[in-house]
């Protein structure tokens, strides 16, 4: 009985933690109907401030951090400068470089990223999925990334990110994003 008891237990927790029950399931389209509807180009202009943590692999928080935005948009194209300060007293920096596409889709660069990020905007929502570097202090590790943002009837953002190496979450990131006024 207690081997049964095992087995099914075991294939209860195979199903839960399948990526169809996770992170990666969701989809633009769930948020489709969802207002206000986020357009990077309004939501990431301007100056904005952020505040996060990173959980580690084991659920732990590893890091804190508050960072500067500036989102500058001209037409179809941006840039967004990030100027992270972690609770190490480390400081980072990161210029994105947005194109709008049609549809809600965009691609973006940076100098860390390896290719282009490829996103799109529906509803209140966005998904953005890249490859990171990290620094060479944190291991010059390769990530694979998915940031999911979604907008706030306040004008704020809330980010939700995990990282991935081999397939395996390594790490999370939440924050909030809010324009300065």
């Amino acid at each position: 009985m207690k081997i049964v008891m095992l087995l099914v237990i075991a294939i209860l927790a195979l199903i839960a933690f399948r990526p169809g029950f996770s992170f990666k399931s969701q989809k633009l389209a769930d948020y489709a109907g969802n207002t206000p509807p986020f357009d990077i180009r309004v939501a990431l202009s301007g100056p904005l401030v952020s505040e996060g943590i990173i959980y580690g692999p084991l659920g732990r928080v590893t890091s804190r951090f508050v960072a500067e935005f500036t989102g500058e948009w001209e037409g179809n194209t941006g840039s967004l400068a990030e100027e992270f300060t972690y609770d190490t007293g480390n400081t980072q920096s990161r210029k994105w470089f947005l194109t709008m596409g049609e549809n809600g889709h965009f691609t973006a660069t940076a100098s860390d990223i390896i290719g282009e990020a490829m996103g799109q905007q529906m509803g209140n929502a966005v998904r953005m999925t890249y490859k990171i570097r990290l620094p060479e202090e944190a291991g010059s590790h390769v990530l694979d990334v998915t940031d999911w943002l979604y907008l706030m009837e306040n004008g704020n953002i809330l980010n939700r990110s995990e990282m991935r190496k081999f397939g395996i979450k390594v790490a999370e990131l939440i924050a909030t994003m809010r324009p300065v006024k």
